[in-house]
């Protein structure tokens, strides 16, 4: 019960939901076309907004996104009420043992959210619902205030935010990419640092889009907001503060806001890393957490020490923070085909957002120099294989392309949540693929020397972990 009551708690101080994977949703039932007088960036805004009705219902615990409905969408009262009981409803009947155990769970949650929805206030207000949510979450609004934060990226010196897949930072910052449960620390344009992590649940997708760090928050507090499933909890009571280092508190001893309703933040138990762990969060446990926030500290141009980190830690009832010098971009990704190191690795597609196809294939090998018309006949084999299984999509066959194909194939087989599972497989042999695996890791020869760097320094969450700061870069360092 304490993951349902983090839901709001984070929005509440600035929490953990979720804004829309920037990928096309094509499980989910389309939402209304757009209206000829729909902007592009509209248009984007509906067509990528997770429109569940969890989310939905923690937007609600801002009372100015009421507001919102009532002057931009002309709601009326009772249609904002209708639509409150509705998105509180389905939240309180959330499973979330269970989150990540079934079959299209993301897919199933847009689709229900947009059918309900759409019977409530109809088709071209829930359109612009979509619109909003998608307006709220996109985190331009962030980036637009700050335009330094787009850096140009590697390969080809072409940016991130133009779509290069796999593009390595050249400035310093944060990457999250969900699918492979994974958060990189760049300083520079150089890997330094990377942890694995929780990710937010089917129905709460892990946000994507360009955000920034901007303070170190310890010791948080939390605030329980009014909600019914509040009052059946032992201890807690509605509008009462739940002190800072509190075992009722979701947050865990460190949160770090990073634009919009969202949060990386610690309290995680070891086993949550590598699963569906949070509402749109990126989760770490304590240790990691602590160590984070050290690194975090130092590319902002902050103060902090080892002696302050454990009086922080000592005395966990009173709340301190420190802000950034220099804001930290946080970019957070939804990649399942990623170039590695010069190995191809294919992630399940978490979120069921059809990601795992040709189409994308073949940009990312494109975007590392290379035509998938290079690859061997085995290494298309063995990569077909890997995208149908890791597809998130079950009941249909794998449809293998040849080299000349511009089709997808059809995905197959279910998404699981259990621990990563790595599988090398040797060229030209079919790759192994078990139950819960998250990851097939695929050699191509064309791709030697390619790629995003592998993790340097990999805190999988597996003991304590001392924080310590990385040693500059050998042209940083003085005579």
């Amino acid at each position: 019960m304490i993951h349902l009551f983090a839901l709001t708690a984070c929005l509440t101080i600035t929490g953990c939901v979720v804004e829309p994977a920037n990928q096309a949703n094509k499980n989910a039932s389309p939402l209304p076309s757009a209206t000829a007088s729909t902007s592009p960036a509209e248009e984007k805004a509906a067509n990528t907004a997770p429109l569940t009705l969890p989310v939905l219902d923690a937007f609600f615990a801002d009372e100015s996104f009421s507001g919102s409905l009532r002057t931009r969408l002309q709601l009326t009262d009772e249609q904002v009420t209708k639509l409150r009981g509705l998105a509180h409803s389905e939240t309180a009947n959330l499973n979330e043992e269970n989150a990540g155990k079934g079959e299209g769970e993301s897919s199933n949650a847009r689709s229900v959210a947009a059918e309900k929805i759409s019977a409530l206030i109809g088709e071209e207000k829930t359109r612009q619902l979509a619109v909003l949510v998608g307006e709220r979450w996109s985190g331009t609004a962030d980036e637009a205030s700050d335009k330094t934060a787009a850096q140009p990226t590697n390969p080809n010196s072409r940016e991130r935010v133009a779509g290069t897949p796999n593009a390595v930072p050249t400035d310093s910052r944060i990457v999250v990419n969900a699918p492979a449960y994974r958060m990189d620390v760049f300083d520079g344009g150089r890997l330094i640092k990377s942890y694995k992590i929780g990710i937010g649940y089917p129905q709460f997708p892990l946000p994507t889009g360009l955000r920034k760090a901007r303070v170190i928050i310890f010791n948080p507090t939390w605030t329980p907001p009014d909600e019914p499933w509040v009052a059946k909890m032992k201890d807690i009571s509605v509008g009462e503060k739940v002190a800072a280092g509190s075992k009722l508190n979701p947050l865990g001893p460190i949160k770090i806001p990073i634009g919009g309703p969202s949060l990386i933040h610690g309290g995680k138990s070891p086993a949550k890393l590598g699963t569906f762990a949070s509402h749109g969060c990126v989760g770490l446990t304590t240790p990691q957490v602590q160590d984070f926030a050290k690194v975090l500290a130092q590319l902002g141009g902050a103060h902090l020490t080892d002696a302050e980190l454990t009086d922080y830690a000592r005395d966990k009832t009173q709340t301190k923070q420190i802000k950034l010098d220099q804001p930290v971009p946080v970019e957070l990704r939804y990649e399942t085909i990623v170039v590695e190191d010069g190995k191809l690795h294919i992630y399940r597609d978490v979120y069921d957002q059809e990601t795992n196809t040709e189409e994308n294939l073949r940009a990312v090998l494109e975007a590392n120099g290379v035509r998938l018309d290079d690859l061997t006949e085995g290494e298309r084999t063995q990569v077909f294989d890997a995208l149908a299984h890791m597809s998130g999509k079950s009941g249909a066959g794998a449809v293998r392309p040849t080299a000349q194909s511009k089709e997808s194939p059809s995905p197959v087989g279910p998404p699981r949540s259990s621990s990563l599972v790595e599988r090398k497989s040797n060229s030209g042999k079919k790759p192994t693929v078990v139950k819960n695996q998250k990851e097939v890791v695929i050699e191509i020869a064309a791709l030697k020397g390619k790629g995003y760097p592998s993790p340097v320094a990999f805190d999988t969450g597996s003991g304590k972990t001392r924080a310590t700061l990385p040693s500059p870069p050998k042209h940083e360092k003085q005579p």
